[in-house]
């Protein structure tokens, strides 16, 4: 009797150690989900870059150009909106957005494009938000338009070259958001006019 009491309690010990063993295993598996998903930064509309020194130069925060396409393409003549934000990394000097060129057309910037230190340069303003001014006190706000010398469509990006005075030059691929005005003219389309919803679904706004 004690030689059998003593084989089932040895192999009920085993048995529990080894359950031990995979719980252990399994919660080290499950955390490494979790932390995986914490660095995961979420979508955005735009993309981001940096010109200069990641520590002092400028960084340009949800890139995008707003467009109104209503065929396969935006054609050459078109005006196209470029917006951004760009946020000076520097606490002590200032810089300034001295040019914005690309391959698919002329950029002109109309404003004050100064950048202070550790100030922000809000350029165009996004759907439905809120004048830059009054949400972002002290910002600079500039415009950018773009007249296209090539066609662009909705899917697609396209390379900007952003320079700054001080940090120097960036190049991004930019996408393109139909904006709101085309959500709109989605909704109030007719039904069965596919045409408008199929363009709007290839944006990225």
């Amino acid at each position: 009797m004690n030689r059998q009491r003593s084989r089932a309690f040895a192999v009920t010990s085993g048995l529990s150690a080894c359950g031990l063993a995979v719980a252990v295993v399994l919660t080290g598996c499950s955390a490494g989900q979790v932390s995986q998903t914490a660095i995961q930064e979420p979508a955005v509309n735009g993309t981001n870059v940096v010109a200069g020194d990641p520590m002092t130069g400028v960084a340009l925060r949800n890139i995008h150009l707003r467009a109104h396409q209503t065929s396969d393409y935006v054609q050459p003549g078109s005006k196209a909106e470029l917006l951004f934000v760009a946020v000076n990394e520097s606490p002590a000097d200032s810089d300034r957005l001295v040019s914005i060129t690309s391959d698919v057309g002329s950029v002109a910037i109309t404003g004050n494009a100064t950048v202070r230190p550790a100030g922000t340069l809000v350029v165009g303003t996004p759907d439905g938000q809120p004048s830059p001014l009054d949400a972002s006190e002290g910002a600079n706000t500039v415009e950018a338009a773009v007249t296209l010398t090539e066609p662009i469509s909705n899917g697609l990006t396209y390379d900007f070259t952003f320079t700054f005075e001080r940090s120097g030059s960036a190049t991004v691929a930019v996408p393109i958001s139909a904006g709101e005005t085309q959500r709109r003219d989605k909704e109030g389309a007719p039904e069965g006019d596919t045409a408008g919803a199929v363009e709007a679904e290839g944006g990225h706004g």
